[in-house]
């Protein structure tokens, strides 16, 4: 049987031709990438975000919408996807990516305000999402694709603070709970995990934790390349977050809802903790 389109034709092809899509958290680092690589397929994006000049330009720049939005808000949220619904009469995507580091240090000096304020943005920001996200996919009648971010950190110990790592775990346990619900009307839910992706929270982490104010963007990317990856040499781009985002808003994931894309080079695979996060 002959094949409409060749491989070589088919990755040229919009794969989210026409559909509309919400990131938070894309002003900039993954969010960002990802914004620009859903648009280049065809994608309507609306940005959400609290840096309002980054978001707004980036916005401009793809022919998307941008709106000021703290996820840890709920009605923030309600207000992203009520645009998206009033710019294009639907929303098929959302990319509930927007995310803080919190604080590092050890189990008995946890700072529970700080533990407090990580989980609003990190866990309540992405049940925020999923909730008007499903409302609007299930009146729209089309089905639709919820992704969300986790982290590496939520499937090995020793890659993040204590209160972090407990709220990107959540995440993966919020998706498959929700992925059973939502499957009925259509809508599959799905995460992925990053790991030693050199975005301005990791580089800011590093300079934190290693006592190197001047680390950069490269700096970080080799340390990744020699210790984060079984794929020597390799680290991680936030293009690579990007492309997976793509697949799982694409109709190429069509049969695929529940799941965890982990995007770590292998390294949760083999390789050994980073312990001096406790430090």
């Amino acid at each position: 049987m002959e094949l409409d389109v060749d491989a070589s034709e088919r990755f040229l092809m919009k794969r989210l031709a026409g559909k509309v899509a919400l990131v938070t958290g894309g002003a900039r680092g993954i969010g960002a990438a990802t914004a620009k690589v859903f648009a280049q397929h065809g994608a309507h994006v609306v940005i959400a975000d609290i840096l309002d000049d980054l978001g707004t330009n980036l916005a401009h720049s793809i022919n998307g919408r941008y709106i000021h939005c703290d996820v840890s808000v709920e009605p923030d949220v309600e207000s992203a996807i009520n645009l998206a619904i009033t710019w294009k009469g639907k929303l098929d995507v959302i990319f509930n990516n927007a995310g803080i580091s919190g604080s590092d240090g050890s189990t008995t000096a946890i700072d529970m305000e700080q533990v407090k304020r990580v989980i609003s943005v990190n866990l309540n920001g992405i049940i925020h999402g999923i909730k008007y996200a499903a409302k609007a996919m299930i009146k729209g009648g089309q089905g639709g694709s919820i992704i969300c971010t986790s982290s590496s950190a939520a499937i090995m110990g020793g890659l993040g603070g204590h209160g972090y790592t407990s709220s990107k775990a959540a995440i993966t346990g919020l998706v498959r709970s929700c992925a059973c619900e939502l499957g009925k009307e259509g809508i599959r839910v799905n995460c992925i995990s990053p790991h030693g992706v050199p975005s301005e929270m990791l580089v800011s982490a590093y300079r934190r934790l290693l006592g190197q104010e001047e680390m950069g963007v490269e700096e970080v990317s080799k340390i990744v390349g020699e210790r984060g990856s079984l794929l020597k040499g390799r680290a991680a781009t936030v293009e690579d977050v990007a492309n997976a985002a793509v697949f799982l808003a694409s109709e190429e994931s069509g049969f695929i809802t529940g799941h965890n894309l982990v995007i770590d080079g292998g390294y949760t695979s083999g390789c050994s903790t980073m312990s001096f996060i406790y430090q």
